[in-house]
């Protein structure tokens, strides 16, 4: 995927990864922390393209905001993972620190955009 847009192609890989952690843990007899995970993980980027292709600005933020939610999930159930020992440790640190950037990315496009009245 080639893309000048940062969330877009962040998000995108994110899920990519989200992918594989869901279907390793639901080897493991993890199917529901999989499922929660596989959702949120994959939701953030969903409505990241949703945003881009918005038919307003409104639209755009909305779906963005939809996207933080989604991260904010992430970060939740990654966490969980991690405190869990369901993931090794190494692992579910890099993607709780890529969830912390893109829950950056997307908060600054919020503020910038409130700031810019919408």
């Amino acid at each position: 995927m080639k893309s000048n847009n940062v969330i877009q192609e962040k998000s995108y890989q994110f899920a990519l990864d989200i992918i594989k952690i869901a279907q390793l843990l639901k080897k493991d007899t993890h199917f529901e922390i999989s499922t929660q995970l596989l959702k949120a993980g994959t939701s953030i980027g969903a409505n990241v393209e949703e945003a881009i292709g918005g038919q307003s600005r409104r639209d755009f933020f909305a779906k963005l905001a939809i996207s933080y939610k989604e991260s904010r999930e992430s970060h939740y159930w990654l966490r969980l993972i991690r405190d869990s020992g369901f993931l090794e440790l190494t692992r579910a640190n890099e993607m709780i620190l890529r969830c912390e950037e893109i829950m950056k990315i997307i908060g600054s496009i919020q503020k910038t955009m409130k700031e810019k009245g919408l």
